[in-house]
């Protein structure tokens, strides 16, 4: 009888030893499908990682036309908008946060248009004196190393800071160089513009008359813009009923949506 007693627990102990191999092989599985998934550079990041078991190394907060955008992205993404809007990340809202995130949808949306598009490319000089703007922002800034520091409270390094730029003047290049030239502002809507809105602004800040020949194309120049912005809008709606985007579960709640292990 204790033979036989012996017999089965050593089977159970075999059955349960294998269930232990499968199960980890399935979880292996899974998370080298998630690499394969993901651009080179990000998976060789998570590959240098330590993985530890059940440990949430990164979570998918959406995925546009099958490229993943990660928390880490989004997170990254809101230290920039910060930084270069001089405002606290803990004074973003769940709705700012939110809109960061349609942001960096769109921006995908987006990048994926510049590959067929035809622009001069921003350099990193003209990145630069973009950022020497957001440097004015910080008092303490004006030397190298109050600089540095100033990128060390958002968890940014200058290099990645200026490529991010360099994307953000790209982007603004790919809309105009494919909406501008549909856009034409005549001289009555310039005219329009200049009596009902500027001379009235003027005169409230007390300013002396400003004649419209002085302004016209300033003038013509935002309304250019807002006709842009409009129809960037437009586009932007277009681009996303044509895709494939998806946003798994609440964004931005801890513990929620799509995650990889």
């Amino acid at each position: 009888m204790d033979r036989v007693r012996a017999q089965k627990t050593n089977t159970i102990k075999t059955k349960a030893k294998a269930k232990k191999r499968t199960v980890a092989a399935l979880a292996l599985a899974v998370f080298v499908s998630a690499l394969l998934l993901l651009p080179s550079a990000r998976a060789g990041e998570l590959i240098a990682v330590e993985v530890m078991a059940g440990e949430v190394i990164d979570r998918i907060v959406a995925t546009v036309n099958g490229h993943i955008i990660l928390q880490s992205d989004w997170d990254e993404a809101l230290c920039y908008e910060a930084l270069l809007n001089g405002r606290p990340l803990s004074q973003f809202t769940d709705e700012d946060r939110r809109a960061v995130l349609d942001r960096l949808i769109d921006q995908e949306l987006l990048g994926e248009q510049m590959k067929s598009a035809s622009f001069e490319h921003a350099s990193e000089s003209e990145a630069t004196v973009r950022l020497a703007e957001a440097r004015k922002q910080y008092p303490g800034a004006a030397t190298d190393e109050g600089w540095h520091a100033v990128l060390s409270r958002f968890g940014l390094a200058e290099k990645n800071l200026v490529a991010h730029v360099q994307q953000q003047i790209d982007l603004m290049r790919l809309v105009d160089a494919r909406l501008r030239p549909a856009v034409q502002i005549d001289s009555r809507t310039i005219e329009a513009y200049y009596r009902e809105k500027f001379v009235p602004q003027v005169k409230q800040s007390g300013v002396g008359e400003v004649p419209l020949a002085d302004v016209s194309g300033r003038i013509r120049e935002l309304l250019t813009q807002e006709k842009v912005n409009e129809l960037m809008v437009s586009w932007l709606q277009s681009l996303r009923s044509e895709s494939k985007v998806s946003v798994p579960g609440p964004a931005g709640s801890p513990g929620e949506g799509v995650q990889t292990q």
